[in-house]
């Protein structure tokens, strides 16, 4: 006996409609939406990459597959493309990197299955959020209906029947929402427009869709799937604020901007450059701000905090002002509260998210940066620093810019000293660095060369810097590569990893040679966790468990090296792998690199010595150290964190 499909009494009319399945009309909605920001458009949902099973195959994957084949066989383009993903995780990962890419004004959608495939989301979620990046997870959920419960890969909650494994998505989300019935879907979609688009919330949207309810027919209201333009806000400053900022600047001798990547998603590069040139306001910059000033500007100071420049460093102990711009203040920038020292230092936040503008105490100027910044030029106009402050600011970036020649350059007596077929990190970065067209983008997020990049990377054209460290999430430049590709195919990408990061991720190497996606791969291999393996020995914990070695007769994790054979696992993947074992053969490589075809990745794979550390930012980073210990090396460390700790401080003053 056959079931009877319900018919929904809407009450409308006016424009007729159409009867689709909650998934269809999903896919149908997405592919209809456009961003707008001052004047220039663009669709919205590039596409949408997944991994079906049982929760999502026959709902979103069928409506994905009849756009695709209705599409081709009118020899059009699908308005949603499919791409098929090798991890959750993942793909969504690839999709952050293409939205930082196309600074917030476009982004991708993902589909997973039920259980396992929709909780492989949640990293990658609380990645887009911290670091403030529009995607759209499309989650999918067990029966809404409950009538086959238990179902595979169903919670089952014994204390509430309405829980699922997709509520682990509310807290990570910018905005979350359960569509249990057809009616409901129109407002869910909008709400998640509406985040996507809002640069002072944007993040993860989640959208949690039951299996059942996403093959369910409804009819809807055909204005739903016309063309529909989202405006993304470029707000002004009220006029108190920039008068209130121009009489804190006016009154300071040693003023100082923090760049975050609210300079860039307002696309005020141009903006600051002239702010900087008119007040001889010295530059440091977060690891999302970098590139905000490009390399040789005489303003600019490179990397501020735990992983700074003594130039910006130097700068920052001294500042009485500090002009935050789209900054998080996140600890590595504050260097963990200590990177600036002056009694009266007072602070002023531009940014368009409250969250943010309150933070250091600081006056709050709730703006686009770009909007902002001209404004406080022209309420500054024929201000500028004392000249003594910018001959300082030069001789501070020389100094520093010496240190970064000689780490890219290492003297022969370094070089002596390493192993046959070794190279330094610094070493590697340098090569890239200068062989690379300014255009082409360097990729990283976790490990130690996160810290290098941001020291030494001299960053030659806008949006060629993309460092991940909201969340400094290992195994995101991988997939990441693949998103900024997609998202500019006229640059080269370079991913730096190591093989810690290497190890997390390495199966979207197989989407990249599918799609034939050209993304280059810097492989450092060293054996281990070099970042960590540097923290613990500076917190008294002697790199314990963070080598790659054989268990020895001692039962420690100190024997041999493991015979893993990096490069012949990048081949097995279908990349094309060049190994290389010195500095000219690694010059080679990168050329060779770029010069290949854009028909799929490319992998160099490198062994470098991870006891050669870069240039020192003479700064610190607050993890906690063991407050007793039975070991001498914890004691010692213990003893230094407590004079670090004694110079933290606690911005609580109005700024006013």
């Amino acid at each position: 006996m056959s079931e009877t499909v319900p018919q929904p009494t809407t009450g409308y009319t006016p424009g007729g409609t159409v009867r689709l399945t909650v998934a269809q009309a999903t896919v149908e909605f997405l592919a209809h939406q456009y961003s707008e920001r001052d004047g220039e458009r663009q669709k919205l949902f590039a596409g949408c990459f997944g991994i079906f099973g049982h929760g999502n195959v026959a709902g979103i994957g069928q409506a994905l597959l009849q756009m695709e084949e209705v599409a081709l066989d009118a020899g059009e383009e699908p308005g949603l493309p499919y791409v098929l993903a090798r991890n959750e995780q993942s793909m969504v990962h690839t999709s952050v990197a293409y939205a930082k890419q196309k600074d917030r004004l476009q982004t991708w959608a993902c589909t997973a299955s039920v259980g396992p495939g929709s909780t492989n989301m949640l990293t990658s979620a609380a990645l887009a959020t911290i670091n403030r990046i529009p995607v759209l997870l499309l989650a999918s959920g067990t029966f809404s209906t409950r009538r086959s419960s238990p179902v595979l890969q169903e919670l089952e909650a014994p204390y509430a029947g309405d829980v699922t494994v997709n509520d682990a998505f509310r807290p990570l989300s910018a905005f979350f929402d359960r569509v249990t019935r057809p009616e409901q879907l129109p407002s869910a979609l909008m709400s998640a427009m509406r985040v996507l688009t809002d640069p002072a919330a944007t993040g993860a949207v989640t959208l949690a869709l039951p299996q059942d309810v996403q093959a369910e027919a409804f009819d809807w209201p055909v204005e739903m799937f016309e063309d529909r333009t989202w405006h993304v806000a470029v707000p002004r400053a009220e006029v108190s604020r920039i008068t209130a900022a121009t009489e804190l600047i006016k009154a300071a001798k040693r003023p100082m901007i923090v760049a975050g990547g609210g300079v860039h998603y307002s696309v005020a590069e141009e903006a600051l450059a002239s702010f900087t040139e008119a007040t001889g306001i010295p530059v440091g910059e977060t690891q999302a701000g970098k590139g905000s000033l490009l390399h040789g500007h005489p303003r600019l100071m490179g990397a501020v905090g735990s992983t700074g420049t003594t130039a910006a460093n130097a700068m920052a102990a001294q500042a009485d002002l500090v002009i935050g711009i789209g900054t998080r203040w996140s600890d590595f920038t504050t260097a963990s509260r200590t990177a600036f020292q002056n009694d009266g230092v007072r602070f002023v936040n531009i940014n368009v998210a409250q969250i943010d503008a309150v933070k250091q105490a600081g006056l709050t100027v709730l703006a686009d940066a770009k909007e902002a910044l001209t404004d406080l030029q022209a309420a500054l106009a024929g201000w500028s620093v004392e000249d003594a402050y910018l001959t300082e600011q030069a001789e501070a970036w020389a100094a520093w810019d010496a240190a970064v020649e000689a780490s890219y350059h290492p003297s022969a007596e370094v070089t002596d000293a390493l192993a046959p077929g070794l190279l330094t990190q610094g070493n590697v970065l340098g090569m890239v660095n200068e062989l690379t067209d300014p255009r082409d983008v360097v990729l990283c997020a976790a490990g130690s060369m996160p810290g290098d990049l941001h020291k030494q990377w001299r960053v030659r054209e806008r949006k060629a810097y993309h460092v991940e460290y909201g969340y400094s999430c290992m195994g995101y430049e991988l997939p990441a590569s693949l998103g900024i590709r997609l998202a500019d195919e006229s640059r080269d990408v370079f991913a730096m990893l190591g093989d810690g990061g290497y190890l997390m991720m390495p199966t979207e190497l197989v989407t990249a040679v599918q799609e034939r996606i050209k993304v280059i791969i810097v492989l450092v291999q060293n054996h281990g966790f070099h970042s960590i393996g540097s923290l613990s020995e500076e917190l008294g914990s002697q790199r314990f468990g963070t080598k790659y070695r054989f268990r020895g007769d001692a039962g420690r994790l100190d024997g041999e090296k493991l015979p893993i054979d990096l490069a012949e696992n990048a081949r097995s993947l279908g990349a094309t792998v060049l190994e290389v074992s010195s500095p000219d053969e690694f010059a080679k490589a990168v050329r060779e690199a770029k010069e290949m075809p854009a028909d799929g990745p490319v992998v160099i794979h490198v062994q470098t010595d991870p006891l050669v550390y870069a240039p020192d930012s003479e700064s610190w980073w607050d993890v906690p150290v063991s407050q007793t210990s039975e070991l001498e090396s914890t004691k010692d460390a213990y003893q230094r964190y407590l004079e670090h700790q004694a110079k933290q401080r606690q911005f609580v003053a109005p700024a006013g």
